[in-house]
């Protein structure tokens, strides 16, 4: 079994960038705004929420205990 120990405010940041991964995939099938609107918003909401989430993986998987 795996277990791995997080701090609150290591849980709130990946939580955050989860937030901005599904806002940004969100404005991009909206349709209230412009498109040229919504596809900036959406891209960058994306690009940071996935670019944010794989050195937060790496730690918290490299916190990782097996017992």
């Amino acid at each position: 079994m795996r277990t791995t120990t997080l701090t609150f405010p290591e849980l709130m940041l990946i939580a955050a960038t989860r937030g901005m991964l599904g806002a940004g995939l969100a404005l991009l099938i909206a349709k209230r705004l412009t498109d040229q609107q919504r596809e900036t918003a959406g891209v960058i909401l994306t690009a940071i929420g996935a670019l944010t989430t794989v050195p937060l993986m790496i730690e918290a998987f490299g916190k990782s205990e097996v017992h």
